[in-house]
């Protein structure tokens, strides 16, 4: 009998000893899903998405290279015959960013049907002349008219030609009262102002495309520079420094 209890008492233990390797088997997955699922919740804290609109003013507000026109107008007098020094320089500043080896079409419009025709007709041709001197090809000037606003008025000479620029849109999108919104974001014309006046001030839009071919090494220089370091320390002396 004894013997009988101790057998069936080994089965008992036996297989509770395989129901519990049974349930950890069952919660040792478990348990690692949850830790990978805690661990990922942290490692995303900081990468929730708050709203569909950017909150960076270089992605509201970017700078882009597009062809632009570039208008200048000139105002002449019905008593005028040719060109006055003032126009002429004013007419070479206008012509200081043209680029002479993409060579745009330059047009010159003169009006017409207002009181200054002749002197307006006049002053196209002269401004021709200077636009030529200025390296602009003749084949690439055109001198045009369009219609005077006021026939009884002096109307000016409109010169035009296309050029690459760097531009932003517009400033000035208040769509909400900032005043009045809880969002801890920028405001729609947040940093406006300071892409426009970035881009005004880029000499060469192809810059931000890319790098410019770096120019000769000037040789001369490069070794006034290396005697310079090469030279010893000068010894600094209080009574010629007095």
């Amino acid at each position: 009998m004894s013997g009988g209890r101790g057998m069936s008492q080994a089965i008992v233990t036996r297989s509770a000893d395989r129901n519990r390797l049974k349930r950890s088997r069952i919660f040792r997955p478990l348990l690692a899903v949850a830790a990978v699922a805690l661990l990922a919740g942290c490692a995303n804290r900081d990468s929730v998405t708050v709203g569909s609109i950017p909150d960076d003013y270089r992605t509201n507000h970017p700078i882009v290279i597009a062809e632009k026109n570039q208008t200048i107008d000139i105002p002449v007098g019905a008593s005028d015959r040719g060109i006055t020094k003032g126009q002429k320089v004013t007419f070479e500043g206008f012509l200081q960013n043209y680029d002479r080896q993409a060579a745009p079409a330059l047009t010159i419009m003169a009006p017409s049907g207002g009181a200054n025709d002749v002197a307006a007709t006049h002053a196209a041709r002269g401004l021709m002349n200077i636009a030529m001197k200025a390296g602009v090809p003749k084949n690439r000037i055109a001198i045009t008219s369009y219609q005077a606003e006021y026939p009884e008025a002096s109307s000016p000479i409109r010169a035009t030609y296309s050029a690459m620029r760097a531009q932003t849109g517009r400033c000035g999108s208040w769509p909400e009262d900032i005043a009045n919104t809880t969002d801890n974001k920028h405001y729609a014309n947040f940093g406006c102002s300071y892409q426009n006046n970035l881009a005004a001030q880029i000499a060469n839009p192809a810059d931000l495309l890319g790098p410019r071919k770096q120019t000769e090494i000037d040789a001369e220089n490069r070794n006034v520079v290396i005697d310079q370091y090469r030279k010893p320390p000068a010894v600094w002396n209080p009574e010629t420094f007095y």
